[in-house]
């Protein structure tokens, strides 16, 4: 019992969580724009996230609840392992470091990066014709959500013809989403929060929330920008500060006539992970739920080009 004992502290200690992810079948991928010195970001597959923090020891899961150590790790990728199965796999990579080289953790340790917010306020404000304007554009959303969108100031021109979607906390830039034609990511260093149209959003008792700020601009096209709706936007995976958010705005509208909360995530299974958590705030706020699953296509983007599409032949 104590060799078995001895040997479990040795794995957890010598088992990066990041090297099991690396060694999986299909591999993760480092997520190398949205990952940090403390917070490596694992994707694979649609949806599929995993966070390696602790310097490995560790790892959550932001589109559940699921989180621990190495061991829960594994089993979280392979719930039919029992924990005699987890220590045979584990044993094989003890001591074996991460594939990904230190570039992540040198530039984080290394440079002096500028705050989100001085890099937000250094980004021209959206404005007719730039290149974020017609990506945008592009994407099928109308002159006149742009218009109040460039108005309330949420969104900036980024580089290479990207658009900058602001996540605020207290009226600060805390995150930035960055959306191009080549490029999907954020800028690092941020803390995320939610994306909010119109930034006027105390007064609106009816709270809609997307997965990326494209699809909260989508809803709000698809619905002539509702004067009673507070469209918002995750920008993915839900840490602390999104959950914190959320909770917030339900908070503060619970109680309210005609208060309610719509989940507009995506029409796939992380979508409907999705849906299942905003569903369980509004039942602690005591607020109605609704999940407005997109009827065609992925996203409620999709369901804005389609419509356009009709349109327009």
């Amino acid at each position: 019992m104590t060799h078995a004992r001895t040997e479990i502290e040795e794995l957890r200690a010598g088992v990066s969580c990041a090297t099991v992810l690396e060694r999986a079948s299909p591999a993760w991928r480092l997520d190398r724009a949205e990952s940090s010195r403390n917070c490596l970001k694992y994707r694979r597959g649609a949806g599929e996230i995993v966070i390696v923090n602790h310097n490995g020891a560790g790892w959550w899961d932001p589109t559940s609840d699921a989180k621990g150590d190495v061991f829960n790790l594994v089993q979280h990728l392979e719930p039919r392992l029992n924990f005699g199965d987890v220590r045979k796999a584990l044993r094989p990579l003890a001591g074996i470091p991460p594939a990904f080289t230190q570039d992540v953790r040198t530039t984080a340790s290394c440079a002096v990066p500028l705050s989100v917010a001085v890099r937000w306020a250094q980004r021209p404000r959206l404005r007719r014709h730039s290149h974020a304007w017609l990506y945008l554009s592009n994407r099928g959303l109308p002159e006149a959500v742009l218009v109040a969108a460039a108005g309330c100031d949420v969104i900036r021109d980024g580089p290479y013809g990207s658009a900058w979607f602001a996540h605020r906390t207290a009226n600060v830039v805390t995150h930035v989403d960055v959306r191009g034609p080549a490029y999907k990511g954020s800028l690092t260093g941020g803390a995320k929060s939610l994306f909010w149209f119109p930034s006027d959003t105390a007064l609106r008792n009816r709270f809609v929330l997307a997965e990326a700020a494209i699809d909260a601009l989508s809803c709000a096209a698809l619905e002539n920008m509702r004067e009673d709706t507070a469209y918002a936007a995750t920008g993915g995976g839900m840490g602390p500060g999104t959950i914190a958010a959320i909770r917030d705005h339900l908070f503060s509208i619970a109680g309210r006539p005609g208060a309610h909360f719509e989940s507009a995530t995506d029409a796939n299974p992380a979508g409907d992970r999705y849906a299942n958590r905003h569903e369980q705030f509004a039942q602690e706020a005591g607020i109605p739920f609704i999940r407005r699953r997109p009827p065609q296509g992925q996203d409620w983007n999709d369901v804005l080009k389609a419509r356009i599409l009709r349109r327009d032949t």
